[in-house]
């Protein structure tokens, strides 16, 4: 059976560079590796590799990619091909060394033994007004610094960390694992390339101590629950040089006595009397920026809602204040006199004569379950 064109079997056009054409590769040679699909003998995978494998080392090489060009199949010497067959899997480990590279932090031109530190996060509680109107606060956080009698070398002053060994300097060492050849951490110098003979008294080898590092946090007016505030570079602190983390504030607001808040919203429950609600008034009701007055229409039933414009918590995203909404509760009278006990009982006898007048509610409630019961 004819061979398939080599930038077909790669799916790449003719006029493709390197890179694209080693992409293409390794795809492929991931979806078909014989490694990956065992349970696939007999069913194309690993011809579908070995042929990918072909194309790409032909196309790879700039000589073989030029003969093919001009000649096709022909052009490529066959022993060339035999030998992709043959010669295992060593070109397939190279065309994934950047992959593996990239997996265990080292590029293949050696491993960079420096590392960021890690960032932080502080969770700070805050009360409802300090995030309603903003404030700055200070917060004093453990931390992992660079060790001041060493300077983050880990070496006893006047010493000097040396070259690991086992891998050379490089921090990793490579393991032959079937067809991969993969790379890990050098298990002596934990992937630092250096080994400390005379470590640190100050802290015994790490380079960094543990310390605690007063901060201040400015909090913008209107964070919400869950907001988090960037501490550039006061995280902890990087290894062999590394750039510090950076730390993380992490806001929560503590319970309110008055007010819950509904993103930029408030609300509040609002008692007010019996006799309030039924003749009407006006009550004083606190607000985050002082005191408001509602005035209460008579006849005003529990769980009404009255909503005062502009009065809620302005958003660090927002454009406008939200409002405050004063839900309505009728207090029931308790403790009472023999007085009001009589009162409420002569009220109660009006009431009842003219039900549908009085107790509008109260009646439509009555007359559905007597209609209820009557089915």
């Amino acid at each position: 059976m004819a061979k398939r064109d080599f930038y077909e079997i790669l799916g790449v056009n003719r006029d493709a560079d390197d890179d694209t054409i080693k992409k293409a590769y390794r795809k492929l040679a991931m979806k078909h590796h014989p490694d990956r699909n065992p349970e696939d003998k007999g069913k194309g995978a690993e011809e579908k590799f070995k042929e990918a494998k072909e194309a790409y080392e032909v196309l790879s090489d700039a000589d073989k990619r030029a003969a093919y060009d001009r000649y096709g199949h022909a052009g490529v010497d066959p022993s060339a091909a035999a030998g992709a067959h043959g010669a295992g899997f060593s070109n397939f480990t190279d065309a994934f060394g950047d992959i593996f590279g990239d997996i265990f932090g080292q590029a293949r031109g050696g491993r960079s033994n420096v590392y960021r530190g890690a960032d932080l996060r502080y969770n700070l509680e805050i009360s409802l007004e300090a995030a309603a109107h903003g404030t700055e606060t200070k917060i004093r956080i453990p931390t992992m610094d660079e060790c001041a009698t060493c300077h983050g070398s880990g070496a006893k002053p006047g010493t000097q960390p040396k070259t690991c060994p086992t891998c050379n300097g490089q921090g990793q060492v490579r393991m032959q694992q079937g067809f991969f050849s993969i790379q890990q951490a050098c298990p002596k110098c934990h992937g630092t390339g250096k080994v400390i003979s005379d470590p640190c008294a100050g802290c015994q080898g790490a380079g960094r101590v543990k310390q605690h590092k007063t901060l201040s946090v400015k909090i913008p007016a209107g964070v919400d629950e869950g907001d988090r505030i960037r501490l550039s570079g006061e995280g902890e602190a990087g290894v062999n040089g590394g750039p510090p983390g950076d730390l993380y504030v992490q806001l929560h607001l503590k319970p309110h006595t008055v007010f819950q808040r509904d993103h930029d919203d408030l609300h509040c429950e609002m008692p007010i009397g019996f006799t309030i609600a039924a003749l009407g008034g006006e009550i004083e009701i606190p607000t985050l920026s002082g005191s408001a007055r509602i005035k209460i229409p008579a006849e005003t039933q529990s769980g009404k809602i009255f909503r005062l414009r502009g009065k809620g918590i302005k958003g660090v995203r927002s454009h406008a204040h939200g409002d405050l909404l004063c839900h309505v509760v009728v207090e029931t009278p308790v403790h009472l006199t023999e007085r009001q006990k009589e009162l409420l009982r002569e009220l109660e006898a009006i009431n009842v004569t003219d039900a549908d007048r009085h107790n509008p509610r109260a009646k439509s409630w009555m007359d559905k379950v007597k209609e209820f019961f009557a089915e």
